[in-house]
């Protein structure tokens, strides 16, 4: 569970980005690479210390592989 106000910021971010995406027609392999994309940038730019962007990185697969985040989608066809 994250604790951390700047990590959890973050999350949300994250979350509602790639609910966007995925109700725009994007898929698993593309939601994915942006959220590898977006973690690279944390580290890159050291926003957050690595031990947060790794609890990040964890909570936030959860998320993208919890199918009931993607239920209530406008594409609406099935899962990966």
């Amino acid at each position: 569970m994250l604790q951390d106000t700047q990590t959890i910021r973050y999350y949300q971010r994250l979350t509602d980005s790639i609910t966007d995406l995925w109700s725009r027609g994007y898929r698993f392999d593309d939601l994915r690479l942006y959220i590898d994309g977006y973690l690279a940038a944390l580290r890159h730019t050291n926003s957050l210390e690595a031990y947060l962007i790794h609890r990040l990185e964890e909570e936030i697969t959860r998320y993208l592989y919890d199918p009931s985040n993607f239920e209530n989608s406008e594409s609406g066809s099935g899962y990966f």
